[in-house]
Formats: structure tokens, C-alpha cells, sequence
């Protein structure tokens, strides 16, 4: 089975800005990104799409594929920064409880958010789930936090070296070869 795995578009928000759950909107170039990955995909046949119910992988998961059913799925959102969504991160580096988070990130929660091992766990079953599926090529329209989760789990990366090694550009497709049997 091949899994590829598909980070949205830019979005309408600043650079610098810490946005993770936070619904935002596409970029003005989303037409053009847009067109783009379909040239990339256009070749491969899906057997099932998969997406974040977030706005910016909502629409482009029904931009790309208009016919098909997608099965929008809570557990593939972006990790939840609580009290750090759309904060800029110049700022959260700057507050005691923001510097020891990226200290340990890989351990505890975001202020009032969510842990990467929480997130792991959910994005981990999605993939779980989509194992048990009759296909060979399946489409997720996902976030990069969720796509480095996708190589860590597939490919038995850890985590702490995606951030360093691993960083899925906008409107980009990642392919990954799973094992349904593991």
C-alpha cells in the first residue's frame, strides 16, 4: 500500500504565526498550488481519500478530488497549541513555559493544548484504521506535523530528527510504501 500524503496549500496567515488548530483560511495562490499537485498526482489512482476537517486541507482535499468521498477525519488535525494558537512563535520562545516545551516537546503538552505523544496516538490509529482497507494507493490531505508523524510511525524515524531533517513544504506530496501486515 502507498500512502501519499498531501500538506495543504499556504494560508492567510503571517509568517511567523503559530496556527496549528486554528481553522485558517488558504493563501491567494491556492488555485496555483492547487494546480500543481495535481500534475503531481495526476497519474495515480485512489482508492480512498483521507483528510483534516480543517479548512485549509478541506478545500484542497475537495479541490483535488471532487469525485470522490472523503472521509474527513478529527484525528488527522494539526497538533492543538492551546493558549499558543496564533501567537507568533518569536513570542511563546520568549515565555518560561514556551522555552520548556521546546525543550521538551517530544514529553509535555502545549499551554492548555496537546502533547506530541497524544498526537501520535491519534494520528496512529488513523493509520491503523486505513491498514485495515482493501487499497493500494491512499490520498491524506494533512498538516506537517501529521505528515512528520506519518514518517515516524511508517519508517520508525523519531521524531526528534524530523524536525531537523524533515520539513514537508506547502502544496507537497510525500509518498510513503506501508506494510499493511506490521
Amino acid at each position: 500500500m502507498k500512502i501519499y500524503a498531501i500538506r495543504h496549500s499556504s494560508v492567510n496567515v503571517k509568517p511567523g504565526i503559530c496556527y496549528g488548530q486554528t481553522d485558517v483560511d488558504v493563501a491567494e495562490t491556492f488555485y496555483e498550488e492547487q494546480k500543481r499537485l495535481l500534475q503531481d498526482i495526476e497519474r495515480v489512482s485512489f482508492d480512498a481519500v483521507w483528510s483534516s476537517p480543517l479548512l485549509r486541507c478541506r478545500k484542497l482535499a475537495e479541490s483535488l478530488f471532487p469525485d470522490e468521498e472523503i472521509h474527513f477525519d478529527p484525528r488527522l488535525k494539526e497538533l492543538n497549541f492551546g493558549d499558543w494558537e496564533m501567537l507568533p512563535w518569536d513570542e511563546i520562545y520568549t515565555q518560561a513555559e514556551g522555552k520548556t516545551w521546546m525543550d521538551n516537546y517530544q514529553a509535555l503538552p502545549t499551554k492548555n493544548g496537546e502533547s506530541y505523544p497524544e498526537m501520535v496516538a491519534r494520528v496512529s490509529a488513523t493509520i491503523n484504521e486505513i491498514k485495515s482497507i482493501n487499497a493500494e494507493n491512499i490520498a491524506i490531505v494533512a498538516h506537517a506535523g501529521v505528515i512528520r508523524i506519518l514518517k515516524s510511525v511508517i519508517e520508525n524515524v523519531p521524531i526528534s530528527q524530523l524536525f531537523e531533517n524533515f520539513k514537508p513544504a506547502y502544496a507537497s506530496v510525500t509518498v510513503f510504501d506501508i506494510d499493511k501486515h506490521d
